[in-house]
């Protein structure tokens, strides 16, 4: 126990790139994150991984798994945002399941139900911004499935300040009108899905919609190049798009 101890106190001291790129270290900090449950109005059951960082107050961030599902690279990337001041919230999507090959993971992913999707999200923002340590500012956050969903959710349920790392932004003006606060797109040069013609089409919406324009940024690199299990992996660019990740949310839900 105390060796566990030590090295998660260790692993307090690094980067999130040093902790994610040891998938044992990883797993180590992905299993020092609580798991919850919440009951939700239609009776159905929810659960997500909660970082609380030391803070008495902080503001909420929701965090959406990528189409694998709520993995330990997830539940360590709410807990790095615990140690950055922020009440964490990593929501499941998928009832539990994790995805270890593309053929789950595509299982998975088509078989989440939007409308049941966007009560969970709704239903954890709630519950995050009604906790007494939480101050009534909060974010929400995704990586590819669940970087789509995180413009979703803020459509969906008013908040502070949106990021999408490369996920699906097709989304109309009368759908875009309902944001309440800025967005952050991260996006690659080589990805093939989540690509430049898309995202010119997100931004001339956002503009019919009278919505600020997006704070977009491209990198020279591929889709998902912030995961580091993955071979798309550009640590560069990784750590770039986190730097301005964390400067967009000290910036707007301070």
């Amino acid at each position: 126990m105390k060796a566990r101890r030590d090295i998660l106190k260790g692993a307090s001291l690094l980067p999130l790139s040093a902790i994610l790129a040891n998938p044992a270290l990883a797993k180590m900090v992905a299993e020092d994150v609580a798991m919850e449950s919440l009951s939700l109005p239609s009776g159905r059951t929810v659960k997500a991984a909660v970082a609380r960082p030391d803070a008495a107050m902080a503001p909420s961030v929701i965090l959406i798994h990528e189409w694998w599902g709520l993995n330990d690279q997830i539940k360590t990337v709410a807990a790095d945002f615990a140690k950055q001041g922020y009440f964490a919230v990593a929501v499941d999507l998928y009832g539990g399941n994790v995805g270890t090959t593309p053929d789950e993971a595509k299982q998975y992913m088509q078989s989440v139900k939007a409308g049941e999707a966007a009560e969970t999200l709704q239903g954890w923002a709630s519950w995050a911004k009604s906790q007494k340590e939480t101050t009534d500012k909060i974010g929400t956050i995704g990586w590819c499935f669940g970087g789509g969903w995180s413009l979703n959710a803020s459509i969906a349920t008013p908040v502070d300040a949106t990021i999408v790392y490369y996920g699906n932004v097709a989304r109309d003006a009368d759908a875009l009108k309902s944001l309440k606060g800025p967005v952050q797109g991260h996006f690659a040069t080589k990805d093939k899905w989540i690509n430049q013609e898309m995202v010119n089409g997100f931004e001339a919406e956002m503009k019919k919609a009278g919505q600020p324009a997006p704070e977009n940024y491209w990198y020279e690199a591929d889709h998902a190049f912030a995961n580091p299990s993955g071979g798309r992996f550009d640590a560069e660019d990784a750590q770039l798009a986190w730097k301005r990740s964390m400067d967009f949310f000290n910036k707007h839900l301070s």
